[in-house]
């Protein structure tokens, strides 16, 4: 625009000085000629540096507020304009400005990926009262999906986790202070940054452990030394005892021959216990892997039946095969018989007469079972499960009847154990009952896997 101005300017000048000349030395006409030819001049100057200067000063000046706002790869065209020097500053300034964005952008992703990968909750504070960064594992942990900034309120109202923050918030560093959000404890250190100016409320830094699987794990440790404990104390309670009796010279033959053959039978349920938490310690820890291949189940069924016909005949009980699914399975024979055997004396153990039936049957394509899949299992015609027991059947020794588990010999561990072996081949364990009507429990083996 100065330098229109300054164009217009001195050709108007110029055409002044012309037209005073004239109108000395020329005619009124000479002077009319005079003035139309200066203001023909001097507008065509104008537009020439219109053209040549102020279009492009305009056009540099939208294209640098574009940058500002949003950098969408433009170049300013100034060419032959005069003002190449200054386009090139002003794009070595957007260059800049684009090239600090893009790091920026880079850093706040790195930055967001080193916390999202963190198993530590972590949300920052900023000293406006406003979560400015949390990670995934804090989002999940306080239950919040929120996107940052959002104001502190938000956060779980739990009385200690805000005296946390706000004491972090005024200078003083909090350290392992358990709190309870929800159904989880958490373990939580605040630290505050630094104070802008000297001034309160400054911003904080919050981490957080949960210690809720941590809790559950002692509890769960708790509870099997003190069941391990109340099932070997009953073994050897009576073993301890009829020792003592045994020592009796004076005893007759006959009862001291049932003595023995008692100290026998608790020794082997002991041995029982033992054995199946070595088993089960084994598949637990990944200390046994899975050796699958066809298996006759036709074949393993009769070597299980084998030893508990005696029992199912004194009871009335008939021991039965249904192989609707096929009499193969893909699975470790060991597994397979460990299974059955388990499967099959639990069920006759609570069937007084009736059935025990080992049976297959084709899996219903679904999320869980995919085509191809079979479920291996017993039913029977016992005593039945109450509904209220059946969910917890698989956990290390539940009984629902302990009295009459333990009489009968069960150790309370042969189902978590059916459970263990079918997951470790990729499988999944399901159970029915009816009370009064009998009892189907059974695992399913995944279809072999095509070799590549």
């Amino acid at each position: 625009m100065i330098a229109l101005r300054r164009a217009v300017v001195l050709s108007l000048t110029a055409g002044l000085l012309v037209c005073a000349v004239v109108a000395v030395i020329g005619s009124p006409g000479d002077i009319a000629a005079a003035f139309a030819a200066t203001v023909v001049v001097t507008s065509v100057a104008g537009v020439l540096t219109w053209r040549r200067y102020t279009r492009p000063a305009l056009t540099l000046a939208a294209e640098t507020r574009a940058a500002a706002i949003d950098d969408d790869g433009r170049r300013p065209s100034t060419t032959g304009s005069g003002l190449d020097d200054v386009a090139r500053a002003v794009q070595r300034l957007i260059d800049a400005h684009a090239a600090r964005g893009l790091a920026l952008g880079e850093s706040t992703a790195m930055l967001r990926a080193v916390t999202d990968a963190l198993r530590e909750g972590l949300l920052a504070i900023d000293g406006r009262g406003e979560v400015v960064l949390i990670n995934a594992t804090a989002q999940e942990l306080l239950r919040l999906r929120e996107p940052v900034p959002f104001p502190v309120e938000w956060l779980p109202r739990e009385r200690a986790l805000r005296d946390v923050i706000a004491a972090a918030q005024n200078g003083q560093e909090s350290t392992d202070i358990e709190v309870q959000v929800g159904d989880r404890t958490l373990a939580l250190r605040a630290r505050p940054l630094g104070r802008i100016d000297g001034k309160a409320g400054a911003g904080c830094v919050l981490a957080m452990d949960d210690l809720t699987p941590r809790q559950r794990l002692d509890a769960v440790r708790r509870d099997f030394v003190a069941n391990v404990s109340h099932e070997l104390r009953t073994p050897l309670t009576i073993i301890s005892g009829v020792a003592e009796t045994l020592d009796d010279d004076a005893m007759p033959a006959e009862s001291r021959k049932q003595f023995v053959q008692m100290v026998a039978t608790n020794a082997r349920r002991m041995q029982r216990i033992v054995d199946d938490l070595l088993d089960l310690s084994r598949i637990e820890s990944g200390g046994w892997l899975p050796n699958p291949g066809d298996v006759d189940v036709r074949a393993v069924a009769q070597e299980i039946f084998a030893p508990l016909r005696e029992e199912a005949d004194r009871k009335g009980v008939t021991l039965g095969l249904s192989l609707d699914g096929g009499d193969r399975v893909y699975a470790d024979s060991t597994a397979i018989r460990q299974v059955l055997s388990n499967l099959a004396e639990n069920a006759l153990r609570h069937t007084g007469s009736g059935h025990v039936t080992i049976f297959t049957e084709r899996a219903v394509p679904d999320d869980d079972t995919p085509a191809g899949g079979v479920w291996l299992g017993v039913r029977d015609s016992g005593s039945g499960i109450p509904p209220a027991h059946l969910e917890r059947i698989f956990e290390r020794f539940y009984r629902a009847d302990p009295g009459r588990s333990r009489e009968a010999g069960g150790t309370g561990l042969g189902l978590a154990i059916v459970k263990h072996l079918a997951e470790a081949h990729g499988g999944r364990v399901r159970a029915t009952s009816m009370v009064g009507a009998g009892t189907l429990i059974a695992a399913y083996f995944p279809p072999a896997t095509p070799r590549g």
